[in-house]
């Protein structure tokens, strides 16, 4: 079978049929979904029978492997973690902000592989939103004030035991075992705007949430400049919203969008495997 790529008609994505991904890919199938993942940002791959070892087999083929910094991988595994709900959970939806994945670390990641398990029948869409289009769509003046910016990175308002995640009771019922932990104060600094070298393109990177203050700004100033830039970052002409089916592979590149899950299934339990495509070095 050829491969096939169908455009989502959308700022971003698209559905590629013509693989299957739970066998080593080729030379040839390599360079063609690296072209269209260079080109679309968000990958769908439909009816694919995966298991974790096939999401770490293909991750090892994008990029690198490494542990999550705070998710516990799932039994048997060391770089697959679950995202999960269950039925009857009353939590927040988990990352239900803008964002994108570890953009805190030194290197962060490039890509993230999600595979649907059990979706519901309904809701718990994911959005993406492209920020090469996104910096393209700037005003000028916005444009050349970001152009210098660096901003600083932390997980400190998700995972630090003050966080989001770290004041929730230990008895909160969420399927999520996100972990809690004082390395989450770190900071790194990147530039907020970056060229992906897998596209040559430039795009924003990152947003509020991980982004907690830019270099050489007050904590006010920095955060009215980022406001206004993440009201930019996701207008709708940006978004490309996804649609779940089981047994469905989402590849998206953490240096072309943002994303952000809804929710919209209560009553029902929801369950994705996911693993992260780390920088070669």
């Amino acid at each position: 079978m050829s491969l096939t790529i169908t455009p989502s008609g959308a700022s971003c994505g698209a559905s590629v049929t013509g693989l299957d991904l739970s066998q080593p890919l080729s030379s040839a199938q390599l360079a063609a979904l690296r072209a269209a993942w260079a080109e679309h940002h968000v990958l769908a791959f439909p009816d694919q029978q995966l298991t974790a070892d096939h999401l770490e087999a293909l991750a090892a083929q994008l990029g690198e492997l490494r542990e999550e910094p705070f998710f516990k991988p799932i039994e048997g595994q060391r770089y697959t973690a679950k995202i999960a709900r269950h039925a009857d959970e009353t939590t927040s939806i988990f990352a239900e902000a803008w964002h994108s994945d570890w953009t805190f670390e030194e290197r962060p990641p490039i890509g993230t592989l999600l595979y649907g398990i059990t979706i519901p029948p309904y809701g718990g869409d994911t959005l993406f939103a492209n920020q090469h289009a996104a910096y393209a769509g700037l005003q000028d003046g916005l444009k050349e004030r970001v152009d210098s910016l660096t901003a600083v990175h932390s997980a400190v308002m998700g995972y630090s035991p003050d966080g989001l995640y770290g004041q929730e009771p230990a008895d909160s019922g969420r399927a999520m075992q996100p972990i809690i932990s004082d390395k989450a104060r770190e900071r790194r600094s990147h530039p907020l705007v970056t060229i992906n070298p897998d596209n040559g393109r430039p795009a924003l990177y990152g947003t509020l949430g991980y982004i907690i203050g830019l270099e050489g700004y007050s904590e006010a100033e920095a955060r009215a400049i980022l406001t206004e830039l993440q009201a930019e970052q996701t207008r709708e002409e940006y978004i490309y919203r996804h649609t779940w089916q089981p047994n469905m592979l989402l590849l998206w590149d953490n240096r072309s969008v943002l994303h952000r899950a809804t929710g919209g299934y209560e009553g029902h339990e929801r369950l994705l495997h996911r693993t992260t495509v780390w920088p070669a070095h």
